[in-house]
């Protein structure tokens, strides 16, 4: 007979109790994740997380309260679940673990269990090293949501700007939402290593020194919606601002405050002149943007007067005024921050519609993740499915929908045996401090990438040791005969990864595309598979696309990772919703093996790595 502890049997029970599980995330799924795990049973657990909470954050992290606001979301984390089991261990640590996470994973061969919302729509999947798709066996879709801290501190891309100015429109006109806020954020944890300190530059911002704090729309109000106010205290005043933090800017080009009185004195006739060609798609000069923004105000202002009291404005990318609000702010403040500016027609296509956070698809997801896990740990991990949550019921009334798992991608350049990529770039324009940070570090994820050129020299390029190579940094790749055809070993030992990177030498990128990863441009799906009978044994409508755990069943020590993400910032795009855009794929419904329409993952994160030794372990990445 079998023994039940609960409504689990007594092994599985007993691995729970023993095992090891790492959360990097402590957000909506997180929190969801944390408190069910400690009720499943886990008992071991470690909560990693960089941000600090939020007062947006309050309406569904529901593991954190108002007297919380600027502390560690790690550390918050595991003292509010503790009092569900007081009995439980765990460890939390303010920091991150996302960039590398999916690799240690495969290095370790650590089952991973990845997850993602965004607003209704959510999905869970298990990644197992050899026998389904890696994290990154799929190209991503243009990311679509964006931290806070981002937004309103170091945006980076033109659409950070465009959704701050999306942002700023409620805030002076339409419905005030806490998640919209535009202001310098001054918890930033990137700002503030320190958790204290964070706490510390949380609580000044609610005083600023003797000077009451009051809301941007009660602010503009207050000088009648005055536009050189307000365009001196958005572009002027909290510029310099987010100057005196001072750690933002350490690697990157600080942002460069504007003066509306002095553009005005500095202003050439040329400048309101309008330029050739259609007025949407001209580029106008920093004081036509100007003149733009406040001819918007002021018309966006007697719009508010004459609906009265109490009145409120909605956003439409088909109002006039509206859009050429957003347009104005959002390519002021790209000037600002060194970018090149947009015009009218390439921010409309932009400007997207707001994601918003569901806590009850966080809670559903957070329950799917468990569920998953505890197959694996029952050594059931051929049993594993990717679940779908669908905002309506599909043809058959199922809002969750199973799938089988996907098979590796032949074309992966990461969990292939041999990764190997063609990277297109200008050789004579390229520089190697670009190759690290931009190609190695930002586009294929690595830490501490050591590059060496395949010369029959073995001269080394990029070295992970400080200071070994930085003489190397501001020179062009052909300063050392890097041309057409060059081929680059690349290791990044913290890793254990290793990449071949074939350089494609062009002179005809499109205007401020640095590189391309051949066969993954942005607007490219993967090729079709040419002969499916040959490849029908892999497919993901056949049943029998399931491959066996590399590991047939789990022995009695396996080892488990979750990754979760809730997409609740917002999605801003020319292509379709986060949840729905991209390639479609068709997937087997794992009950009935009826083909259907497979989203890409919603979740923008990547996974991370456990140890494998004596415990069961379980990482989960929010």
């Amino acid at each position: 007979m079998v023994q039940l502890v609960g409504p689990l049997r007594k092994e599985l029970a007993d691995s729970l109790s023993t095992c090891k599980v790492l959360v990097v995330g402590a957000g909506g799924i997180g929190c969801e994740l944390l408190k069910n795990l400690v009720l499943t049973g886990f008992k071991n657990i470690e909560v990693i997380d960089l941000d600090t909470i939020d007062v947006s954050n309050l309406n569904r992290q529901f593991l954190f309260q108002k007297k919380h606001v600027g502390k560690s979301k790690a550390q918050v984390a595991k003292e509010s679940a503790l009092q569900f089991c007081p009995t439980a261990n765990i460890t939390a640590y303010h920091d991150t673990a996302r960039n590398h996470v999916n690799r240690m994973c495969l290095a370790a061969d650590i089952p991973l269990i990845e997850s993602g919302t965004a607003g209704y729509l959510g999905q869970v999947t298990v990644i197992k090293k050899g026998m389904t798709e890696c994290y990154e066996c799929q190209p991503k879709p243009t990311q679509k949501t964006f931290p806070g801290c981002t937004i309103r501190n170091t945006p980076s891309e033109p659409i950070h700007c465009i959704v701050w100015a999306k942002y700023l429109f409620n805030q002076l006109f339409g419905e005030e939402d806490a998640d919209q806020e535009v202001s310098p954020d001054t918890a930033d944890p990137e700002a503030a290593w320190n958790p204290e300190d964070a706490t510390a530059r949380a609580t000044a911002s609610e005083k600023d020194g003797d000077v009451k704090r009051v809301s941007t729309k009660e602010w503009a109000r207050s000088t009648g919606y005055d536009p050189v106010k307000l365009f001196n205290k958005l572009f002027k005043d909290d510029i310099m601002y987010l100057l005196t933090m001072d750690k933002l800017w350490k690697k990157r080009k600080a942002p460069t405050p504007l003066d509306w009185l002095q553009l005005e004195n500095t202003a050439c006739p040329q400048d309101e002149a309008p330029g050739s060609g259609l007025k949407d798609q001209q580029v106008l000069s920093v004081w036509g943007l100007c003149q733009m923004f406040q001819h918007s105000v002021e018309t966006l202002r007697s719009q508010l007067q004459e609906k009265g009291e109490g009145a409120e404005l909605v956003w439409d990318k088909d109002d006039p005024p509206a859009m050429d609000f957003v347009t104005s702010a959002a390519n002021l403040r790209m000037h600002i921050f060194s970018m090149n500016m947009k015009s009218r027609f390439d921010v409309k296509s932009m400007a997207g519609n707001i994601i918003p956070a569901i806590a009850t698809t966080n809670a559903v997801i957070a329950g799917l993740i468990v569920l998953e896990g505890l197959k694996i740990l029952s050594g059931e991990i051929e049993s594993c499915r990717t679940i779908f949550l669908n905002k309506c019921p599909n043809l058959r009334k199922k809002l969750l929908v199973p799938c089988i798992l996907d098979p590796p991608s032949a074309n992966c350049y990461v969990c292939v045996s041999k990764p190997e990529v063609t990277v297109k770039l200008n050789v004579h324009k390229t520089m190697v401090l670009s190759l690290q940070d931009r190609i190695l570090k930002e586009r294929f994820g690595m830490v501490a990438p050591d590059v060496q050129i395949e010369d029959g020299k073995g001269t080394i390029l990029i070295s992970s040791e400080e200071g070994e190579t930085d003489a190397n940094n501001n020179k062009f790749l052909s300063d050392f005969g890097i041309r057409n055809g060059s081929r680059l070993q690349v290791d990044d030992f913290l890793q254990d990864y290793t990449l071949l990177v074939n350089v494609l030498h062009t002179e005809e990128l499109e205007r401020d595309v640095e590189f391309e990863v051949v066969g993954e441009a942005p607007d490219k799906a993967p090729p079709p598979q040419t002969n499916q009978e040959e490849v029908n044994s892999i497919t993901n409508g056949n049943k029998d696309s399931a491959q066996p755990s590399t590991s047939s069943k789990a022995d009695d020590d396996d080892d488990i990772m979750i990754v979760d993400s809730d997409e609740e910032e917002m999605a801003a795009s020319s292509s379709a919703a986060a949840a729905t855009s991209g390639t479609k794929r068709k997937h087997s419904d794992a009950e009935t093996g009826e083909t259907s329409t497979k989203r890409p993952r919603t979740d923008q994160s990547s996974a991370a790595a456990a140890d494998n030794d004596d415990d069961d372990d379980i990482i989960a990445l929010d």
